[in-house]
């Protein structure tokens, strides 16, 4: 018989669980095995996504735990802890196109009307927690704030002059629990949901228009930052210096 002490999670960026399996002998120590677990708590925040798993099976390879239990079966087996970190951490920080994929598995969109969406989650998530929401950029374009990976996904629904009567982004293929477990996943995953949650509950029911009108309104980020150059930047210290204008 061989003893196994899995550590499991999940992995967006390669698309399923990951692992690591201790099944040597001199691997099964207690004291050892706490270290792995704290080392990932360590590196990865007390809040990541982990589980612990003790199986006996007949052999140290892991093909005898896919044949004892189908729970391990799809699963990658990462070799060492560094590489099983390091598919974490790039799992904890967000991009813009996460949160628009969980906006369209909530309401029906244009692309102009998820752009301003995306963008008020952004700011009201830093103005309120001095914290990025999403690493992406954020530019000032002629109809206000983009984001960067939501623009290059879905910039063929339209332009930047996108009209609310153009072609509608459905959310045909985007599912409402793979799109929040994204999130939920992410470094302060459930403090992040709840201020997304927040926008779309004020914001949801606006036309793309009215968003424009309240991201173009005097003294906003987009209006201290906009001079018609293409890829303009909007800074966070504008951002939070000015988001309250944009009310």
């Amino acid at each position: 018989m061989a003893r196994h002490f899995v550590i499991m999670s999940s992995s967006y960026t390669e698309g399923k669980r990951i692992a690591l399996d201790y099944s040597k002998p001199e691997q099964l120590d207690g004291k050892f095995l706490r270290s792995q677990v704290q080392t990932i708590k360590e590196h990865c925040g007390d809040d990541v996504s982990i589980s612990t798993h003790f199986v006996e099976t007949e052999t140290e390879e892991w093909k005898s735990l896919e044949e004892a239990d189908s729970f391990f079966k799809g699963v990658k087996v990462v070799d060492n802890i560094t590489e099983f970190i390091r598919l974490i951490i790039k799992d904890r920080e967000l991009k813009g196109i996460d949160v628009a994929k969980y906006i369209l598995s909530k309401i029906k969109c244009t692309h102009l009307k998820l752009e301003k969406l995306v963008y008020l989650c952004y700011a009201e998530y830093l103005t309120k927690e001095n914290e990025k929401l999403f690493t992406d950029n954020i530019y000032a374009f002629q109809l206000g704030p983009v984001i960067e990976t939501v623009y290059d996904n879905y910039r063929q629904f339209g332009s930047e002059e996108l009209d609310e009567d153009d072609k509608d982004i459905e959310p045909k293929n985007i599912l409402e629990m793979p799109a929040l477990s994204r999130i939920l996943f992410a470094r302060m995953g459930i403090k992040k949901m709840l201020y997304i949650n927040q926008v779309l509950y004020k914001y949801g029911n606006y036309t793309a228009s009215q968003l424009v009108e309240v991201t173009h309104k005097e003294n906003t980020p987009w209006a201290k930052t906009y001079t018609g150059e293409v890829y303009k930047k909007i800074d966070d210290k504008t951002i939070l210096k000015y988001h309250k204008n944009e009310k």
